[in-house]
């Protein structure tokens, strides 16, 4: 596993996004990781994002994880969820040059996870998507539906933004989602960032590339 490097992504004339990068070589694929909501902590260094990138590493994919706008070293202001929508796509523009148009998935976490829906609903090149604690209580998530891609959805049972119901709901959109229910986790996923592993890198070996595992 090749250590990650800084990287400073321009995805508007005004911001630049800090990141962290890592294409090993002979990745078979990459992908981008959003961190959760800017204005109550959240950034690229959370456990869980870390979590996320340590996993997908140890599988040989090239990783790219940043801090949206406004946030750690990166410029500019929050933007109410739009403006972070531009950020994730430089992100997968930054991502698929870096690794020669290989094939992309997106992942995110809480607010990170609305943002990787409704970019990865829409980006063709995203061949797969991890929504990790979706806050489906407060966000629209109806932009993934007709994303018929291997997709991880991963929620505890003591999450109060993505209640049972609604996450049994999302989860049986089609057969293309795959479920994760994670017994006690709660929102932040404190003392299960181990069982959040083993279900990223589950659903990261589904879709790798043939060949490629």
């Amino acid at each position: 596993m090749i250590p990650e490097q800084s990287a400073t992504l321009a995805v508007a004339s005004d911001v630049a996004l800090e990141s962290r990068l890592a294409v090993p070589a002979g990745a078979p694929a990459g992908i981008v990781i959003c961190h959760p909501h800017p204005l109550y902590g959240g950034d690229m260094d959370n456990p869980v994002v870390v979590r996320v990138q340590e996993v997908c590493a140890e599988l040989g994919l090239a990783t790219l994880r940043f801090n949206f706008r406004g946030v750690g070293g990166s410029s500019g202001t929050h933007g109410g969820g739009l403006a972070e929508q531009e950020d994730a796509r430089g992100a997968l523009d930054a991502l698929a040059q870096a690794t020669g148009e290989r094939p992309l998935a997106i992942a995110g976490y809480s607010f990170g996870a609305w943002v990787a829906a409704l970019v990865g609903g829409r980006d063709a090149r995203v061949t797969a998507l991890a929504l990790i604690a979706p806050p489906l209580a407060m966000y629209d998530f109806g932009g993934v539906e007709g994303k018929r891609v291997p997709t991880l959805a991963v929620a505890g049972t003591a999450d109060p933004y993505c209640p049972a119901d609604d996450f049994q709901r999302f989860a049986a959109r089609g057969a293309w989602v795959t479920p994760a229910v994670i017994e006690g986790a709660d929102h932040f996923f404190f003392g299960k960032l181990y069982p959040l592993g083993e279900a990223v890198s589950g659903w990261a070996r589904g879709w790798i590339p043939a060949g490629a595992r």
